[in-house]
């Protein structure tokens, strides 16, 4: 693999970075959705709801104030500030988590768009070296030309390689954004319009007061 690697030439050396870059994304993106799993609580969110349909909202927060959930900390924010605006506090929590969640994406997908351009670029410059080798050597040696345009086609190999096997990755995590995305929506959704009618039927209450 060392030989390989010293084969490719100098392009080899960015390409390693990237390669490294993207595999401590990779596996520090695991890491957090494993986290991000055993911090789900579907019987303590259907908790939250129930009391939140009660009218019980300080039941509700407290219910759930040693929670990491991400979408019972949305629907948290959601209450906290609902006086000013529940919708926009929703937005603002969702926000936030899925910032939490992107962290590090870019990046990644950077090294999926830079590592096979380096690729070629090694590529390119190898191609141009051996043509230079055949101008001074000419053609009665071909295996020098051939040796040089294999060891040039390494780096476009490792460069696709990188963004392969990070590409993967990359779009598993981007789904499971869109997953968590969708249940916040959803649940927000809920809570606005349990909240909007617990609102209702206290004006009603109060109008049919003596």
């Amino acid at each position: 693999m060392l030989d390989y690697f010293y084969q490719g030439g100098p392009v080899m050396y960015p390409l390693l970075f990237c390669s490294l870059v993207s595999l401590t994304i990779v596996i520090e993106r695991c890491i957090f959705w494993a986290r991000e799993k055993r911090r789900r609580d579907w019987d303590l969110l259907d908790r939250f709801m129930s009391l939140i349909e009660k009218g019980d909202l300080e039941g509700a927060r407290e219910v759930v104030a040693d929670c990491h959930d991400a979408t019972i900390r949305v629907l948290v924010c959601g209450i906290v500030h609902r006086e000013f605006s529940l919708r926009d506090a929703l937005q603002m929590g969702a926000d936030e988590e899925i910032a939490r969640m992107k962290k590090y994406l870019p990046t990644l997908d950077t090294m999926i768009t830079l590592a096979p351009l380096l690729g070629i670029l090694g590529t390119v410059t190898g191609i141009i070296y051996s043509f230079n080798v055949m101008g001074s050597a000419g053609v009665e040696n071909p295996a020098l030309i051939t040796a040089g345009i294999g060891q040039a086609l390494l780096t476009t190999a490792f460069g696709l390689a990188i963004a392969i096997f990070s590409l993967i990755p990359y779009n598993w995590f981007m789904s499971r954004i869109e997953k968590a995305t969708h249940e916040m929506e959803k649940y927000g959704t809920t809570l606005e319009i349990l909240f909007e009618k617990g609102q209702r039927e206290a004006g009603n209450a109060k109008r049919h007061e003596p």
